[in-house]
């Protein structure tokens, strides 16, 4: 009996082996990756590791004003020739132009997104990205001398600083369209993105410590150094495809390729009329929206409102402005991974993946936003802020990856489209609330409040209603005329969206 179980446990095996070796439609399924858990070795997650550390620098650069306003704005003492004690600000600037300043640098971040992506189609994402960050950073190098000319200089930096940011949200998704196999999307795209909260979390406190003992000019100079320091790192080690890596293995470039659909480098053509008319690429722009209306509400706001409402002084309004990123940013991280094994398993399809993911965080998002409304005690509101901005990173493990499930050909476009749209929120929510909070009491500030909640339960309806992880049939590749990326039958087949 032993002698017939282990006969049939060998069989069994040798078939397993043969099937690991067996092509299924357009992807070569392979037993293991030479380097096994060693990701260090797997080029493409050293690719991620860098585009992760590129939007951290990216976040610092764009959240430091946020924090730098508040000491640039406040009363300190000064003594004058008689020996008198008085108070005085270094910039008196109203509410209302903390607003504009603050928002500033969204009117030159819209208008390049769309740019951004159409330009990464054409010439790769690696370059596009890189002289985005640096530009930026060289601008924040010199902003603290041109901004005690005149104030509308800082403005204009803030702007030229949003213009060259603009392009790097959409034109990652040119590099992963190139580099990441279809099952490890979520992971590979959540691990870039989630940069921008972790950078967000060490500039809240870090920008906090530095303004207060350093002086807020610090900030600038510093993470302007570093966006350049990384810049270098990122153009000597990054290549737009993995046949251009020169250290990549030939297994994993094998892998990368088979998994992938075949562009031939062809140029593509991108179907503006399908795009523009596409229900599941407008799903993806409403819950874009949304999150970007709370996120960069509290961006922006969450210091202010710390000092105005619960007396925190700046360094600690700093390390309290940080808590919820850091939630997010672990949010993002293990979501990703989290729903690429929902997807992996079968357990869930690509679809109901990013409906669940999406729409979980967004109502929860609504409920702790609305009890941050009227819960205004210390604890209570810095507890209920952290977990609904925390929770919104499980909906971008939804909307932020979505596009290259509908339409990996086309993706860096629909990130810079949707993108575009959901850089409103930037301009509009710093202006709004500083109309709102003219004299910092609580209750304007619960008005802040409960509109974030009530976009984010707008958008959960919209993306739940008409939201798609479905290959479209205006993004198959004429020249393949395959139904899908990827289709394997080891794997998880997706179909068109009828």
């Amino acid at each position: 009996m032993f002698s017939i179980f282990k006969k049939v446990i060998m069989t069994r095996k040798r078939s397993q082996a043969e099937t690991r070796d067996t092509e299924y439609g357009t992807v070569k399924y392979e037993e293991s990756d030479p380097s096994g858990w060693k990701f260090w070795k797997k080029r493409r997650y050293i690719v991620g590791i860098l585009a992760f550390f590129g939007f951290f620098t990216s976040y610092i650069l764009r959240v430091n004003l946020s924090v730098a306003i508040v000491a640039m704005t406040t009363n300190y003492t000064k003594t004058d020739s008689e020996g008198n004690l008085y108070y005085e600000r270094e910039f008196d600037w109203d509410s209302k132009l903390q607003g504009w300043i603050l928002s500033s640098f969204f009117y030159g971040y819209i208008t390049t997104q769309l740019f951004g992506g159409w330009l990464a189609a054409k010439i790769g994402g690696k370059r596009v990205f890189g002289l985005g960050i640096a530009t930026t950073a060289l601008f924040t190098l010199i902003t603290p001398p041109l901004v005690r000319i005149n104030v509308y200089i800082l403005i204009a930096l803030r702007v030229i600083e949003g213009i060259f940011e603009g392009v790097t949200y959409p034109c990652v998704h040119a590099i992963w369209a190139n580099w990441a196999p279809p099952l490890e999307r979520s992971k590979l795209a959540t691990l870039a993105f989630s940069g921008s909260f972790f950078g967000t979390v060490v500039a809240m406190p870090i920008c906090g410590i530095m303004a207060d003992r350093l002086g807020w000019a610090s900030i600038f100079y510093t993470f302007g150094a570093i966006g350049l320091l990384w810049y270098a790192i990122w153009s000597y080690v990054v290549t737009d495809k993995p046949e251009d890596d020169p250290h990549i293995s030939e297994a994993e470039l094998r892998y990368i390729k088979s998994s992938l659909e075949e562009t031939n480098d062809e140029e593509i053509v991108h179907p503006w009329k399908e795009i523009v008319t596409s229900m599941p690429v407008w799903a993806i722009v409403a819950a874009h929206f949304s999150e970007n209306w709370g996120f960069y509400t509290m961006l922006t706001q969450l210091p202010t409102f710390l000092s105005d409402t619960q007396n925190f002084k700046l360094e600690k309004a700093g390390f309290m402005s940080a808590l919820p990123y850091l939630a997010m940013a672990i949010m993002i991280s293990g979501g990703g991974y989290f729903a690429d094994y929902l997807r992996e398993r079968k357990i869930l399809t690509t679809t109901q993946v990013r409906k669940v993911f999406n729409c979980g965080g967004f109502i929860s998002q609504t409920i702790f936003m609305m009890c941050a409304a009227f819960i205004m005690t210390p604890f209570a509101v810095i507890a209920c802020i952290t977990v609904a901005i925390g929770l919104g990173g499980f909906s971008w493990v939804g909307f932020s990856v979505n596009h290259l499930d509908i339409a990996p050909r086309h993706a860096s476009i629909l990130m810079g489209f949707g993108n575009t749209i959901a850089t409103v929120p930037g301009i509009v929510s710093p202006i709004l609330t500083g109309y709102i909070v003219q004299n910092k009491t609580a209750a304007e500030w619960r008005v802040v409040f409960i509109i974030a909640a009530s976009i984010y339960l707008g958008g959960a309806i919209i993306y739940g209603v008409f939201a798609s992880g479905e290959l479209q049939p205006w993004a198959v590749n004429p020249k393949t005329k395959k139904g899908n990326s990827y289709d394997n039958a080891g794997l998880e087949v997706d179909t068109f969206t009828k």
